[in-house]
């Protein structure tokens, strides 16, 4: 590692949070700062492999309280530094890159489950409480919230909120833009704000529903009221096996158009499924598709059993239930090896999209050719709805002549400019951060000028996280 692999620090920041913040929730250390300088977006494995950290923070604040971030916020608009509202740090976009300086303000200490409603169906926790904490909680009282994503165990949920997230288990229980029914926060400025939580409303605009999936750039969110469901009393898996992905997709919108209401479905190609069924010990050709089904006892049979019906008259080869319980058991493995992949000189990430049935499969047609041309690229299907559903595209291999850098920007280029021309969703859970801004404007057309218009009506100083979303 270089002698100095970061830029120094502004000196006159650190002892202005000190007014605000004891010495035991305030750094402004180099370890801390290089810890800070990534989040799990790829281009920061290529920094560490050059030892470089392009992009630290002034200082870090871990607040315990609103009226803390009221004054942090205060501060920041009088000196006109960024403040980097930060969760878990398993964001893969760069979406809390301290890009222009500035203080990450990391929340994972108000981490605390405030109020569980049972006869409404909500609960209101603190924004820094990692997922998996919250879902335990809620277990431990018969109850769950239905949002699985593969980073459970290192994301919050206030991150879950600022991202727009999507769990394992999207098609029944929704993403997190479904569960959210009302959030508590500090605007640019330090007003706080706490949104009233109804299950339905016709007073305009749902105005806090623009900060779900504002990543940090429009207030700093402290805590968040969402829709509970009692455990599922029930669980059934299956697995079937098509000719090809188009099948498996025909299959999957005729489920879906009955509205047997899966918890899960994943349709895997050609090349995801040699992997799949190779680690069952299963035949490797074709395209596996795995259904998960939980409900109220004798409900989930009943739909489970109709949705067997269908995938066998549309030529599914039936399995029987190890596929899916392969997979429901081993369903967050993927997210915590890919280490060793960038150690041995390779590199690999993800790419999540979505569109209409009626697209589905000419987007993914589309993407993969763009990206087959530098890379291995496999993909699966997943949070599917009545009217359409996800691609998660995986691509590995090693960099071209022109490097890392280059060659990792080139293979996104690629795929975005396949997915806006195809009328795809350029993200579908994973957000915007750095890495997708550049393809805002394509995504909502005139409309980013609302986006535009509230950020300077918001956060004049541009204060909140400043280049993420939108460049």
């Amino acid at each position: 590692m270089p002698d100095d692999p970061v830029h120094p620090p502004d000196p006159a920041i650190p002892g202005a949070l000190a007014t605000i913040f004891p010495a035991d929730r305030l750094s402004a250390t180099l370890p801390d700062r290089i810890a800070y300088a990534r989040d799990l977006w790829p281009m920061g494995q290529f920094w560490a492999r050059q030892g470089v950290f392009p992009h630290p923070p002034d200082a870090i604040v871990w607040p315990e309280s609103v009226g803390e971030i009221v004054a942090l916020l205060r501060l920041a608009n009088e000196r006109r530094f960024p403040v980097i509202p930060m969760g878990a740090g398993s964001g893969v976009c760069g979406g809390t890159l301290a890009h222009r300086g500035g203080v990450i303000l990391d929340l994972k200490r108000m981490k605390r489950v405030r109020h569980l409603d049972e006869a409404s169906l909500l609960v209101t926790a603190e924004a820094g409480i990692i997922g998996q904490h919250l879902e335990e909680w809620l277990n431990g009282r018969g109850y769950t919230l239905g949002h699985f994503p593969s980073s459970i165990y290192c994301s919050s949920f206030g991150g879950w909120i600022a991202t727009r997230s999507a769990g394992q288990l999207s098609t029944k229980y929704g993403k997190i833009e479904d569960m959210v029914m009302g959030i508590e926060g500090v605007l640019p400025d330090g007003t706080v704000f706490a949104s009233k939580v109804s299950p339905r409303t016709a007073a305009g605009p749902r105005l806090d529903q623009l900060l779900v999936g504002s990543e940090g750039t429009l207030a700093v969110i402290t805590a968040a009221t969402a829709r509970v469901r009692p455990v599922p009393e029930a669980r059934r898996f299956a697995g079937y096996v098509y000719k090809d992905v188009q099948t498996g997709l025909e299959a999957i919108r005729k489920i879906m158009r009955r509205g047997l209401d899966p918890a899960a479905v994943r349709l895997y190609d050609e090349t995801d499924t040699a992997l799949s069924l190779s680690a069952l010990g299963l035949d490797a050709t074709g395209c596996l598709l795995v259904l998960v089904f939980e409900d109220v006892a004798g409900l989930c049979d009943v739909k489970a059993d109709m949705a067997d019906a269908i995938c066998r008259a549309e030529g599914g080869r039936a399995l029987g239930p190890s596929p899916g319980e392969h997979w429901w058991k081993h369903r967050y493995d993927i997210s915590y090896k890919q280490s060793p992949i960038y150690h041995s000189g390779l590199m690999v990430d993800t790419i999540e999209v979505a569109t209409t049935w009626a697209n589905l499969g000419r987007l993914y047609d589309a993407m993969r050719a763009a990206i087959g041309k530098r890379m291995t690229c496999l993909a699966h299907f997943s949070h599917v709805y009545p009217e359409g559903g996800s691609i998660y595209f995986t691509f590995i291999g090693p960099p071209g002549e022109e490097g890392d850098i280059e060659t990792y920007r080139a293979v996104w280029n690629d795929a975005m400019n396949a997915c806006v021309t195809m009328g795809g969703t350029i993200t579908h859970h994973h957000g915007v951060g750095l890495l997708k801004a550049p393809w805002m404007k394509d995504e909502h057309g005139p409309l980013i000028e609302m986006y535009h218009a509230v950020k300077r009506a918001l956060d004049p100083n541009n204060i909140l996280n400043p280049g993420k979303l939108v460049p």
